[in-house]
């Protein structure tokens, strides 16, 4: 299941503050930002709004795709106290900078996916080069466009987008630590009994007024104080439930996938795809795959 860091940067990500910052940066910078937790599996910028065209064709091909995890592995153990800049090995910078619940990192706000020098055929080559060291073809027109059309940010500009998302970073971790503060008051015992129920009987089919039941309030007053208390709905929370079990499942390649979605609960397969990838980011079978390959 979630772990607790991972619900604040969730709860976070959903706050009206990063959607008004979020499209505000956007809009100002024309590049993508993200918050992601400390432990992800996940391309942070991967289906944000303006991601590179070139880095959107990386993530799609699994070795490239293992690279790339690779490097946000390595940003967020450099970035885990202060501001961190890192450059993948197709020559475009990613930037992040952490955010705080006390004292602890439990996050980062990240941007990126830009080059400091304008591409070049020589420096395309050497990509194409780094891709075909990985088994995977680039020297295709589409590959040369997206290339191409990678913005290039000056130092100066560089260091600015640093300060705003470091500014940004500092009303985050405010706001992270108020959550903190009102999570504690709020996780009176018909949330804790709810999220023990959700738990034991994930795997049937479960119904809010069948929880709401089990922990003695109505509908009602119960799907309103799971919200206030969790920052999701319940059927999120289910699910999000439901995807930490299939995750773990999947590591046994001995369990086809179809099993593993009724196994956590989940009525069909196409639905249990579609909420996966919502919420991991890929398919289950991407999923399963590219821990293979970083196994």
């Amino acid at each position: 299941m979630m772990n607790a860091n991972g619900q604040m940067m969730e709860t976070l990500t959903h706050s009206q503050m990063f959607h008004d910052y979020e499209r505000a940066y956007t809009e100002a910078t024309g590049l993508p930002v993200a918050l992601r937790s400390v432990e992800t599996w996940q391309l942070p910028l991967h289906g944000r709004r303006n991601e590179n065209p070139w880095c959107s064709m990386m993530s799609e091909k699994s070795h490239t795709c293992a690279a790339c995890l690779q490097m946000q592995e390595q940003l967020a153990k450099s970035a885990h106290n202060e501001a961190c800049t890192i450059t993948c090995t197709y020559g475009l910078t990613e930037t992040a900078v952490p955010i705080k619940l006390g004292t602890e990192t439990v996050g980062y706000l990240q941007t990126g996916q830009v080059m400091r020098k304008k591409p070049t055929d020589a420096s395309f080559r050497r990509a194409v080069e780094e891709g075909k060291k990985l088994g995977v073809e680039l020297d295709t027109p589409n590959a040369r466009t997206a290339y191409f059309a990678t913005p290039v940010v000056s130092q100066k500009k560089m260091d600015s987008i640093a300060f705003l998302l470091s500014t940004f970073a500092d009303h985050l971790s405010m706001k992270s630590n108020q959550i903190a503060v009102q999570t504690a008051n709020a996780e009176i015992p018909v949330i804790t009994n709810a999220k023990k129920f959700i738990e034991e009987h994930y795997s049937e089919q479960l119904s809010l007024g069948q929880v709401a039941q089990a922990v003695h309030t109505s509908v009602f007053y119960f799907c309103k104080l799971f919200k206030k208390a969790t920052g999701i709905n319940f059927t999120e929370h289910v699910s999000r439930v439901r995807t930490e079990k299939a995750k773990s499942l999947l590591l046994n390649p001995n369990l086809r996938i179809s099993e593993i979605a009724y196994e956590v609960g989940f009525q069909s397969l196409t639905h249990f795809n579609r909420i996966f990838k919502k919420i991991v980011g890929e398919s289950p079978t991407e999923y399963r795959g590219r821990l293979r390959l970083t196994v």
